[in-house]
């Protein structure tokens, strides 16, 4: 019996190695003290990934071109320093809040919480130290059929203004299509608001390449939400027809960036939420992204009811990563989520979390090639 269960175990074991290779743990630096690490995932097609436990950040994805070429499509660095002052949040977690908070406050059963602004008087991806600048815990939870990782926080009650300990688990999985699963988690002891996302920054032709113009990019958003000067949402819900925004049947993302429009004036370019059509599932794409010159294609998929785009359009060339110099509008983020501002603005999704209820939300973002 012993020999028999020996087998079996030794079976399972040569057949995990043979379809997916283990996940490896690799220093990348320290902070404060504590020993930071970086995780490389691998799936039996020879798609790679690392992620970090600084942040949750996700420093790279390697995926094939058409010639089946290996090559890393987002901007990411090879150790934890230029996370620890970057403010570009390449690759993080994003959370307790995605995206803005309207100066920096919100009310929850009728009292007003107050968030550290760190953009113009307003709110920016959890305040001036969000998910994004902590240490997570990290696990390997690998089946035989996927290598995945998971990673948890515990944000304690009025951390960064936010009510309630909020106990937080995402799970990274990459699976055997070429697809990162993101897959977020949270409950709370206190009534609270959540808007988890991911933050990383995509070039498919490959991270230091110039420019991200030339992908074409198809969302299945009718409508949008128009900002402000502060590039807070003004609480409009506008349809896309007859705009820059329409990217209902795929377009060049540069073939009208720089048109005479106000609220591309005010993004300097694209940094906008849109509104997808439901049904919000992962059974369809909700985002697809084409890069002709390396046949690379990426397709997102959430539940989500909303994307934030996001062209990139702070970049400087400041930041030297793995690839080279981070140029202006050398990326893009799609950023599933809910609506920006969602608690001041009523008539938006609403993002309360509350004790006794699970927050669970999952975005894939799908990689293949095309000729």
């Amino acid at each position: 019996m012993k020999t028999a269960i020996s087998f079996v175990a030794l079976t399972a074991a040569l057949s995990f190695s043979a379809t997916v290779p283990p996940i490896k743990q690799l220093p990348f630096g320290e902070v404060d003290g504590k020993p930071i690490s970086i995780y490389l995932l691998k799936n039996a097609a020879g798609m790679e990934v690392t992620i970090t436990n600084y942040g949750g950040a996700v420093t790279s994805i390697k995926v094939p071109d058409r010639n089946k070429a290996l090559g890393n499509v987002v901007l990411g660095f090879d150790s934890v320093a230029p996370y620890q002052t970057t403010t570009s949040y390449f690759g993080a977690l994003i959370g307790r809040y995605g995206n803005r908070i309207g100066k920096a406050e919100f009310q929850l059963e009728g009292k007003v919480y107050h968030i550290p602004a760190n953009e113009n008087g307003n709110a920016l991806h959890g305040g001036t130290t969000g998910f994004n600048k902590r240490i997570w815990d990290a696990k390997d939870v690998s089946t035989a059929k996927a290598p995945a990782l998971e990673m948890h926080y515990l944000s304690p009650d009025g951390e960064m203004g936010f009510p309630g300990n909020l106990d937080v688990t995402v799970r990274y999985t990459l699976d055997a299509k070429n697809g990162l699963e993101i897959d977020y988690s949270a409950t709370t002891d206190k009534a609270t608001v959540l808007n988890l996302t991911n933050h990383t920054y995509f070039n498919l032709a490959g991270a230091g390449n110039d420019t991200v113009l030339k992908h074409r990019l198809t969302i299945r958003a009718d409508h949008y939400t128009p900002v402000d000067g502060a590039l807070l949402p003004t609480g409009v819900v506008q349809a896309v027809e007859g705009t820059p925004f329409d990217f209902r049947h795929g377009n060049v993302i540069g073939s009208r960036i720089n048109e005479d429009n106000e609220q591309l004036k005010l993004g300097k370019g694209y940094d906008h939420n849109f509104v997808l059509n439901e049904p919000h599932t992962l059974k369809q794409w909700a985002v697809r992204v084409e890069e002709r010159s390396t046949g690379r294609v990426m397709e997102v998929f959430t539940d989500q009811p909303a994307v934030q785009f996001y062209t990139g359009n702070f970049l400087d060339g400041t930041a030297h990563g793995v690839g080279g110099d981070f140029k202006f509008r050398s990326a893009i983020c799609l950023e599933t989520q809910h609506y920006p501002d969602s608690p001041n603005h009523p008539n938006f999704p609403s993002t309360e979390l509350r004790p006794g209820e699970k927050y669970h939300t999952v975005t894939i973002y799908r990689f293949s090639t095309e000729e």
